[in-house]
């Protein structure tokens, strides 16, 4: 029970008793199965509940800022939890993970990592992505329209078609993008790698494409425990960049550095 305070005090933050026997972890969608597999762990290791929360990181950052009871969040961008610390709603932010896009395709569609510009331009391919500002999986894919010479026209043809807030949601228990191509709302769909892969899981006819070098778009991944939040929470933030929790986000495809390379 002590690290956390340690840490704190080295950090400069302020900490309050604990207000409530679960800690509330708000958390990016696509990081619904790794963090729910890191909060069991947690739960299962210091005997504490983690009552989680998913959704795109615009809204979930909203949800906070009006108020939402939380005490730790975790993004898939940077720029939301800067913004609360910024706000005064905690901090310091730490980057945990990383993630990066790909295209993931009907499986009648031709294309490959080299033709994937070309099939995007095609006019005859409905191209779906998530929603920017409330969802960062959809600024990032805005920010690969920017680099590749075709921005206007790429952003006029998209389809908006998850993580906003008036977005179809999918059936209970279906992964919303294999939901997407399945029911054949687009042809094509730019998302994370790792959630292209669980819905190739579901529907495992679905093409994954590696997005071209030139155009290829990281997705950087911040962490932050807010003010007031019990010592506990500081605890789950420390098992998110601890090897254990690590090595449950490698394992789902996250990027991570915190992973020692052997004795």
């Amino acid at each position: 029970m002590q690290k956390p305070f340690i840490l704190a005090a080295l950090l400069g933050i302020a900490m309050t008793p604990a207000q409530a026997d679960d800690i509330a972890l708000f958390a990016a969608g696509s990081l619904k199965e790794a963090l729910s597999d890191v909060a069991a762990d947690y739960t299962e290791a210091y005997a504490t509940p983690v009552a989680t929360s998913f959704g795109p990181s615009g809204l979930m950052r909203e949800r906070i800022e009006t108020g939402e009871a939380a005490h730790v969040f975790a993004s898939a961008n940077m720029r939301h939890p800067k913004t609360l610390e910024a706000a005064g709603k905690g901090g310091p932010v730490a980057l945990f993970a990383r993630n990066r896009l790909c295209a993931l395709a009907r499986p009648e569609v031709d294309v490959s990592t080299e033709t994937l510009l070309d099939v995007m331009l095609n006019a005859g391919i409905r191209l779906g992505t998530s929603t920017p500002k409330a969802d960062p999986s959809g600024d990032y894919a805005f920010e690969l329209f920017d680099k590749s010479g075709h921005a206007e026209v790429l952003k006029s043809k998209a389809l908006l078609l998850t993580g906003g807030p008036q977005s179809a949601k999918p059936p209970e228990g279906r992964n919303a993008y294999a939901w997407v191509l399945d029911s054949d709302q687009a042809d094509v769909f730019l998302t994370y790698c790792t959630n292209a892969v669980m819905a190739q899981k579901e529907v495992q006819d679905l093409q994954i494409v590696q997005i071209p070098e030139a155009l290829s778009v990281g997705a950087d991944y911040g962490l932050i425990v807010l003010e007031g939040a019990p010592s506990e929470a500081w605890r789950l933030a420390m098992h998110i960049l601890s090897p254990a929790g690590q090595s449950v986000l490698a394992a789902y495809g996250f990027d991570v550095a915190a992973l020692p390379k052997g004795d």
